[in-house]
């Protein structure tokens, strides 16, 4: 064991005293809220309370990352959604202003000092697609908010370890520095408030492919869409290939739209296999108020969850329901979806007609690899009719992994924390985000973003539920003393501050 790090005794106790971390000769450091994960869930509330009246110097971010974007970042980029690309969000689902107004409609409008923007939004989605934001947009705002509300002074950086309860209330976390930065391995900051909000633990692979993988070691030709894979287009570029797409929801409209790009733009001769283990022909739904539309295989829906499902009926059903309802709820408006966008739709029309894009309904077996590297899918029809599609590349676009106890902290959090999983295999959570299970005396341990899906608010995992999500755990807070309350008045105020770009003291 080297000083400053964590014992045995540390390591397999629930509950620490002072003079038990004191002993293990880590440094300790007093700060009232620590937030896990540096993302955007740990930005919007870290930017709520800060509107809120908390000082910058009472909070930090624990993270890996340099900037709140950066791992958001990372991912739209190498699903095929680069800066110039347009987001699937709401025109009001701002993360750098609580208030959602001006909208990135108005802003993008003013900027670019066009009003086609705004023609959008007043005509969607009869006469034009949704409007939604560029990825560069997004990462802009919140790179001014973020300076604004003096984010960097509260970021902290290196490797979160656990949370642990401490003797007589409060919380533990422990920090593994980056290397070469602190003179000792571990540093612990003690709080009486803990903030959760470390997104999904890594990749998802559907069992076959990961099976393959695990075999064959094979990393090239077999790619995940969340993962670097610009080199499959570079190869098709300089060679006709073969392409099997699986999934069907946005990440594969992205992936299919940059093949179809690529294959138009430089004239290539690209295959596309493109396999639906659900095969949607039209619009589906238990009764005509709760139907969604859909065809060629896809099913069809703006935004990740019923607009309802962020403020409207949908919202205070599932607030309301009990965990058997919210069950039965989720299982009606979840589900793989796509937006619907006229150019997309007109490539896919060419494509098929073409007969350079083979959409196909089917079961997989397994995947082979020839001996010249070829990549051969076995699979299975609904009439059990058995075919083989020999590709060069499989993408796989079926998202990304949320079972907690892939992830370190989450794990740790249900062995020692107290903490409980819901019927959905996530964090069970109380109406205002605190995790059940984990309370230490007058301490709270807050949880938001994909970890809470499940519970009482259906659409965590974006932009306007990690602000229903901060909004909430700031008016519990606010009730314990942390921060003041958002009235009329101090709403109105900051956000003439927001607008101004007024830093906050």
């Amino acid at each position: 064991m080297s000083w400053g790090d964590l014992t045995p005794e540390l390591l397999h106790s629930s509950v620490w005293a002072d003079e038990l971390v004191e002993a293990a000769g880590i440094p300790v450091y007093d700060m009232p809220l620590v937030s896990v994960g540096g993302g955007l869930g740990s930005f919007t509330l870290v930017d709520v309370l800060r509107i809120r009246g908390v000082a910058a110097s009472a909070m930090r971010v624990l993270s890996t990352s340099d900037s709140p974007w950066q791992t958001w970042e990372y991912l739209t980029r190498v699903s095929q959604l680069p800066a110039h690309e347009r987001i699937r969000s709401d025109a009001s689902a701002r993360p750098d202003n609580i208030w959602g107004f001006p909208s990135y409609a108005v802003q993008e409008a003013w900027t670019e000092r066009s009003v086609k923007p705004l023609l959008q939004v007043l005509t969607e989605p009869i006469l034009a697609d949704f409007y939604a934001p560029k990825a560069g947009m997004v990462m802009q705002t919140v790179r001014r908010e973020a300076d604004r509300i003096g984010y960097w002074e509260m970021l902290a950086k290196g490797q979160v370890r656990m949370v642990r309860k401490r003797l007589g209330g409060g919380y533990f976390t422990v920090l593994t520095p980056p290397a070469g930065v602190a003179q000792t391995k571990r540093v612990v900051l003690r709080s009486h408030y803990v903030h959760l909000a470390v997104g999904y633990p890594g990749l998802k692979f559907l069992d076959d492919l990961q099976e393959f993988r695990q075999r064959q070691g094979e990393r090239y030709r077999v790619v995940n869409a969340y993962e670097p894979h610009e080199h499959v287009y570079d190869q098709l570029r300089k060679r006709p290939g073969v392409v099997v797409v699986r999934g069907a929801g946005i990440v594969a409209s992205r992936v299919l739209q940059r093949l179809m790009d690529d294959r138009e733009r430089y004239n290539l001769r690209t295959q596309i296999v493109h396999l639906f283990r659900t095969y949607v022909a039209g619009p589906h739904g238990p009764h005509p108020f709760m139907r969604r539309k859909g065809g060629d295989g896809w099913a069809y829906q703006a935004f990740t969850m019923p607009k309802s499902a962020f403020g409207g009926q949908l919202k205070a059903q599932f607030r309301k329901a009990p965990p058997e309802r919210r069950a039965q709820l989720a299982a009606l408006v979840a589900g793989t979806t796509t937006p619907k966008l006229a150019r997309w739709q007109d490539q896919m029309h060419r494509a098929r007609q073409g007969r350079w894009y083979h959409p196909v309904q089917a079961v997989v077996d397994r995947i082979d690899q020839q001996p010249d590297g070829l990549l051969v899918t076995h699979t299975r029809s609904a009439n059990s009719a058995a075919m083989q599609y020999v590709s060069d590349f499989i993408i796989d676009c079926t998202g990304l992994e949320a079972d907690m106890p892939e992830h370190r902290v989450l794990d740790d959090l249900l062995k020692h924390g107290g903490a409980r999983p819901n019927k959905a295999g996530r964090l069970a959570v109380g109406p205002n985000f605190e995790v059940l299970g984990a309370e230490s005396g007058h301490g709270v341990l807050y949880a938001s973003g994909a970890a809470t899906a499940g519970n009482h608010f259906l659409a965590v995992d974006s932009f306007l539920g990690m602000q229903t999500a901060a909004l909430d755990i700031a008016d519990d807070l606010a009730g314990r003393g942390f921060c003041k309350g958002l009235g009329p008045a101090r709403s109105v105020s900051q956000w003439f501050k927001w607008a101004a770009n007024r830093r906050l003291a």
